[in-house]
């Protein structure tokens, strides 16, 4: 429990449905798009990924704050999430090593957050209604007038959010005499997949979401990275026009979860809005040209049109499926050096059993420069 357990808060949702609970974090009115993460760890992870930007978590584990935080379980600057629900939020926490409890934590990041609300119930409810906005706040009690508030709140489907999460100037990770060069192109990248390219001895320059692709190939990269993010990938034509562009390069290309979208419909197979998303740490997904069953880390409410993709079998193969629901998790373009996967390699919070995708594109980087 926090020291405010007498101050209230109501989360209402897009559908008419409230839910009255606990204040926690800052004092406030947040909106966003409800989610739900199914991860039993990495709150702090999940809530600074950029993937996050605009929506509102709800976390399945029960105890959120009970390890605290720390200034380096980061993805990225900033919390990321619009606003947190959860069952148990608390301060005391039991590692040694964090730097803060939550609740100061989401006071300095402007977090609002509700708790002691039956999270079991709210995920059954979205799971089934599917995807929808939401509204949290701790200083407004009046339905109608918070109803109101929330029909401002614009919807995901169509909404471009890489612009607001990406980094404002370019700029450089690694030696520059290290083995390899990789463009990253920044819709939100988390800093784990940059720490991923730099463990394989790469120098890494990062560009803001909307580089045009001219000033992306006068790096010279041996390779290029699109990134993962948050909002609609239908609504980035600048991303798909500059991916088009440097596919004509014939240089290797790698793309994770928004990555993988753009990469898509860079090559006319277009996505669509899912009803809820795949969102935690153990979605098993089945490598096709290995048999190999893997479990990963997931953030995403957009998907690949499997039914057109099939349809262009002549010209992208589909490498990865999801076993829960068959969705696209991965393609190869066959006539480029190019592929992407939906879910996220570098797992931080998650298992690693994707790692070797890095390894596979830095092997399409080796035979490139050879």
């Amino acid at each position: 429990m926090l020291n405010n357990e007498e101050s209230h808060a109501i989360l209402l949702l897009e559908d008419g449905t409230s839910f009255k609970g606990k204040a926690g974090g800052a004092k406030g009115t947040t909106t966003g798009e409800i989610c739900f993460n199914t991860g039993m760890t990495g709150y702090q992870e999940i809530f600074t990924d950029p993937s996050y930007y605009g929506q509102v978590m709800v976390t399945t584990n029960a105890h959120i704050g009970n390890y605290g935080t720390k200034s380096t379980d980061v993805e990225s600057d900033k919390v990321q999430i619009s606003g947190l629900v959860c069952k148990n939020l608390t301060n005391d926490y039991s590692r040694h090593l964090a730097d803060q409890d939550i609740q100061k934590y989401f006071e300095k990041e402007s977090i609002v957050c509700i708790y002691d609300v039956d999270t079991r119930e709210i995920v059954r409810h979205i799971r089934d209604k599917g995807a929808m906005n939401c509204i949290i706040s701790s200083e407004e009690k009046d339905i109608e007038k918070l109803k109101s508030l929330l029909k401002k709140a614009p919807s995901m489907d169509g909404l471009e959010l890489a612009s607001r999460v990406t980094t404002e100037k370019e700029y450089t990770l690694g030696r520059e005499d290290a083995k390899y060069k990789v463009a990253v192109l920044d819709f939100g990248t988390k800093k784990n997949i940059l720490r991923c390219f730099l463990d394989r001895d790469c120098y890494v320059k990062v560009f803001p979401a909307k580089t045009d692709a001219k000033t992306i190939m006068e790096f010279d990269a041996d390779g290029y990275f699109l990134s993962n993010g948050p909002g609609d990938p239908a609504s980035m034509d600048y991303a798909k026009e500059s991916i088009k562009e440097l596919l004509k390069t014939e240089k290797p290309m790698f793309g994770i979860c928004l990555g993988h979208q753009l990469l898509a419909l860079a090559n006319d197979i277009p996505t669509y809005k899912m009803h809820n998303g795949h969102r935690g740490i153990n979605h098993p997904v089945k490598n096709l040209k290995t048999g190999v069953c893997e479990i990963t880390s997931q953030n995403h409410g957009f998907g690949v049109n499997a039914e057109v993709l099939r349809k262009h079998n002549d010209k992208i193969e589909i490498t990865h499926i999801n076993l829960n629901d068959d969705t696209v998790e991965g393609i190869k373009i066959k006539d480029k050096p190019a592929f992407s996967v939906q879910y996220h390699p570098e797992a931080s919070p998650g298992p690693h059993d994707s790692r070797y995708l890095f390894d596979n594109f830095v092997e399409l980087i080796k035979k490139h420069k050879s």
